[in-house]
């Protein structure tokens, strides 16, 4: 199991794990990462200042990702927590757990004061792994990411 950097040839990839990823858990195409322009060309996005996305390969086969980068259409300096999905091969091997510790390690380090994140409110194994790292629930969205049928939003502080 290897966590790197995104590199150009993972943008099919991974848009196709995304997206397939929305699908089987019951989620609209549109305000979800499915129909983000970000998904159709994720290494380009992620080359952007304080933006960082990681893949998850296993035995050269990527698997999953996840990412970091600036809270859009908000003032204040927390990260977003990006476009964590994997494969169903994938889960409950604890590659979230990594992927999220490497996301977390990086946020601090692009010198965000908290990560925040949206979720699906039917994605149970996820939320439980963003509340056993220290993420909380919220009360409403913070920023403004478009992802209007994420009904579930969550925040970290460093």
């Amino acid at each position: 199991m290897e966590i790197r950097k995104i590199v150009p040839k993972d943008n099919k990839t991974m848009k196709d794990i995304i997206q397939a990823s929305i699908l089987e858990h019951g989620a609209p195409k549109i305000g979800t990462a499915y129909s983000d322009a970000s998904t159709q060309a994720m290494y380009e996005y992620y080359q952007k200042p304080r933006r960082t996305y990681y893949v998850l390969e296993v035995d050269g086969v990527v698997l999953g990702g996840a990412g970091v980068a600036p809270l859009d259409n908000y003032k204040g300096n927390v990260s977003e927590l990006q476009k964590m999905y994997f494969k169903p091969e994938a889960r409950g091997k604890g590659y979230g757990k990594k992927m999220m510790q490497v996301c977390l390690k990086r946020a601090v380090q692009l010198g965000f004061e908290s990560i925040y994140l949206e979720t699906m409110d039917n994605m149970y194994e996820a939320q439980g792994l963003y509340k056993n790292v220290g993420f909380t629930l919220l009360k409403q969205p913070l920023g403004d990411t478009g992802h209007f049928s994420c009904p579930v939003q969550m925040l970290k502080t460093f």
